[in-house]
């Protein structure tokens, strides 16, 4: 059942600011409502919620009638590994998306936080993250019809709840809209280090597009590095060209994530790193479907059956235009002939 916000958002949500330029995290406490429901065959109840709000602009913006029919649709997708769209609200251009509230935040706050924020995921934990946000994708790409390419993988759209279980967030957005995309992305500002290469020159989406940021996601998980790192001497580094240049020099153990707990199988986490690179070929048509990447997480498909060839990767990504329609260059990156598996 979707519901509808009662009230006035003005009242109910005063003090929000959550564009679509920003992640579904847990937002401060005090931006954490007890928020007031309403059917017609039952009385108000409370509960606790985290709300994404769509700023667009109007030519992108569906009906009022069409938009709630999408947001039905959407809500009717059920998997253990997809956040649940709860409820609505609709104020002008202005729409709200209501949404379980996560008590772990998102991966990327696990993962990158600073200081106290920053929480400790040993191997078996990123395991279980993994092979869950894997699962969440399969389901999307080959159970749901028509399916669903979900645009945006990155640490930041994946949630963790209270048993540090994945919830995918931001499926199925780019639905809402029109057929101009371009209005609702977010991708230009925080997913750069995510993006397919096919996808980031000709804005060309399929669900080989998710397989390559799921790849992205998960040397990232395994390694604790971010996906692009800047160095103001050196220049950008990007965590692909990294992983690749060690699988080369037979060295993938010396990406792994120093902070793990000291009995990590380095086998594991090495044909971790091999999937990954699996999902991230420059041929597209090599990639794995998510199904076939589940089944290799969870070792019932042996990685050593796969021939991993060159990543694709943008290593020049500043004149990137996104908007529909522009044309762009993108200088892929220029690799040795891989070594076998």
């Amino acid at each position: 059942m979707l519901w509808k916000i009662a009230g006035t958002i003005d009242k109910i949500m005063r003090g929000f600011v959550c564009t679509l330029t920003t992640s579904l995290n847990r937002p401060p406490m005090d931006l954490v409502r007890q928020i007031r429901w309403e059917r017609a065959d039952s009385a108000p109840f409370t509960r606790k919620i985290a709300v994404k709000v769509l700023s667009v602009e109007v030519e992108s913006m569906r009906g009022e009638r069409e938009f709630i029919a999408e947001l039905t649709s959407l809500s009717n997708i059920r998997h253990e590994n997809l956040v649940v769209l709860k409820g609505f609200h609709v104020d002008g251009c202005q729409r709200y998306l209501v949404y379980d509230y996560m008590e772990n935040n998102s991966l990327a706050h696990a993962l990158q936080g600073v200081g106290e924020n920053r929480m400790r995921l040993s191997w078996q934990s990123r395991k279980d993250i993994l092979i869950g946000v894997a699962r969440g994708l399969a389901y999307l790409h080959e159970e749901v019809n028509p399916h669903i390419v979900h645009r945006d993988i990155k640490a930041s759209n994946i949630l963790l709840d209270h048993n540090f279980m994945p919830k995918l967030a931001d499926f199925g957005l780019a639905k809402l809209f029109g057929e101009n995309l371009s209005h609702v992305s977010t991708r230009v500002a925080g997913t750069i280090g995510y993006l397919a290469p096919e996808y980031a020159v000709s804005g060309h989406l399929t669900r080989k597009s998710d397989v390559y940021s799921f790849g992205v996601l998960l040397l990232e998980i395994v390694s604790g590095r971010a996906t692009v790192d800047f160095d103001m001497e050196r220049g950008e580094h990007h965590l692909v060209q990294k992983v690749w240049d060690h699988y080369n020099t037979n060295e993938l153990v010396k990406l792994i994530d120093p902070t793990l707990d000291t009995n990590i199988r380095e086998e594991e986490a090495v044909q971790f790193m091999k999937i990954g690179l699996l999902c991230v070929q420059e041929n597209t048509t090599k990639r794995p479907r998510m199904s076939v990447a589940v089944s290799m997480l969870m070792r019932e498909t042996d990685v050593k059956d796969h021939k991993i060839s060159q990543p694709g990767h943008i290593i020049d990504f500043m004149d990137i235009k996104m908007d529909k329609g522009t044309s762009s260059t993108s200088i892929f990156s220029k690799v040795s002939t891989p070594n076998s598996m």
